[in-house]
């Protein structure tokens, strides 16, 4: 194993995503919000009017110093990618990035999930996948630990706090 860290257990060089590669994707998607800024602030009006700024004025200059910097950035992505070697400076290997997914993937479907089936009945949902999935639990254990977050969840902020959070058809069905 070498000394930089950038050699796999077998012998070869880790693969994975570049920094470069996330440098230049965040730089492009951070000039295309600047861009769409200056676009709408000069929909709005973004001159100077006869009662001092318009609308869209500081909001066009923001996005202005966001477009620069992102493509002063993208520029540095470039000419750091030109003199990279194969391999070097990974920002995540195959292995991470997966670990990774294995949770932002489902926690992003519940998000997606909560208008449809209500927060409760996602939450036991999740926690039980992530039981299974993750944790190595029997399918048992994990609906049994979901079911007990969601009522949990329920009796702190439905009763105690008195907060209503969104809920599905199931509790609508259970009178709630």
């Amino acid at each position: 194993m070498s000394t930089t860290g950038t050699e796999a257990a077998a012998g070869g060089p880790e693969r994975g995503v570049r920094t470069v590669a996330v440098e230049a994707v965040t730089s492009l998607l951070l000039a295309g919000v600047g861009a769409a800024a200056i676009w709408d602030s000069n929909r709005i009006g973004a001159g100077w009017g006869a009662e001092g700024p318009q609308s869209g004025y500081f909001p066009f200059w923001i996005g202005a110093v966001l477009l620069a910097a992102s493509l002063g950035n993208l520029a540095l992505a470039v000419r750091a990618a030109r003199g990279a070697a194969a391999g070097e400076g990974l920002f995540v290997t195959w292995p991470q990035l997966r670990l990774v997914l294995s949770v932002l993937l489902p926690t992003a479907i519940y998000v997606a999930a909560i208008p449809f089936i209500g927060l409760y009945v996602a939450s036991a949902v999740l926690v039980a996948w992530f039981m299974i999935r993750l944790g190595g639990f029997r399918w048992w254990v994990a609906a049994a630990s979901g079911l007990a977050t969601a009522l949990v969840a329920f009796v702190v902020f439905e009763t105690w706090f008195l907060v209503a959070l969104p809920k599905g058809p199931v509790e609508t069905w259970l009178g709630y």
